[in-house]
C-alpha cells in the first residue's frame, strides 16, 4: 500500500527561512511542494521519509533564493493489483459504489465487481446483495468494507487551454482506484466478522 520512491529535485529556499537550520527548511520545502501530490505514474505522495544528499546552496540573481539540488525519498500511497484493503462507503449509484479511506477519496467499484445477485435500490440509493437463501444484506452508505484493488486509472493534470466553446471542463481526479467486492470475504466487515 506504501512505498518509498526516490526523486531527485531543485527545492528553493526563500530568504525568510534562513532563519532555519538548512536541512529543516529544505524538509520543509520539499513537504510543501510534495505532500498530498499525486505523481504521475508513482502515487499520491504522503509525506518525505528521508534526505539523501543535499548541494551547496547558490544564490539565485535577482530573488534572493536559495537554489538546492536534492535527493530524497518520499511515502508514497500506491497500492498493487491484488492487495485487499479496508474503505468505507462514500456513495453508491447504479453504475457502482464509491469508496474512500482516511486519506484517499477516489476508488469506485463497479457493478460488475460486486457479487453475483448484487442489485441497486433505488428507494434507498445502495446496493443489495441478494444472498442464496433469500437472506438480503445491504451495502450501507458509511459502512466499512473490505475490497481488492483491480486496476488504477491515471488522467493528465496538464492545463488545456481556453476552449472554444462554453463548456466547462470537467475535473477528474489524477489517480483513481478500480475496486473488486466480489470474492468471498470481501464486501461489508461486519457480514464476515460475525
Amino acid at each position: 500500500m506504501f512505498i518509498l520512491t526516490k526523486i531527485a529535485d531543485l527545492v528553493q529556499i526563500a530568504p525568510s527561512d534562513f532563519s532555519k537550520h538548512s536541512i529543516g527548511a529544505i524538509e520543509h520545502n520539499i513537504n510543501a511542494k510534495y505532500a498530498n501530490r499525486v505523481i504521475q505514474k508513482i502515487g499520491l505522495c504522503i509525506c518525505l521519509y528521508d534526505l539523501l544528499w543535499a548541494s551547496e546552496g547558490l544564490i539565485g540573481h535577482g530573488d534572493g533564493f536559495v537554489n538546492v539540488n536534492v535527493e530524497f525519498r518520499m511515502v508514497v500511497f500506491r497500492p498493487f493489483k491484488g492487495e485487499v484493503m479496508l474503505g468505507r462507503i462514500r456513495s453508491a449509484t447504479p453504475e457502482g459504489i464509491n469508496l474512500r479511506t482516511e486519506f484517499f477519496d477516489d476508488i469506485f467499484v463497479p457493478f460488475e465487481e460486486l457479487p453475483q445477485g448484487a442489485e441497486f435500490s433505488h428507494s434507498e440509493q445502495l446496493w443489495v446483495w441478494n444472498f442464496d437463501d433469500g437472506e438480503r444484506l445491504f451495502y450501507d452508505t458509511h459502512e466499512i468494507v473490505r475490497f481488492q484493488v483491480i486496476d488504477e486509472e491515471w488522467h493528465d493534470q496538464t492545463p488545456a487551454g481556453p476552449s472554444q466553446n462554453d463548456e466547462e471542463p470537467q475535473a477528474t481526479a489524477p489517480y483513481k482506484i478500480r475496486g473488486s467486492m466480489a470474492r468471498e470475504g470481501l464486501g461489508v466487515c461486519l457480514w464476515w466478522d460475525t
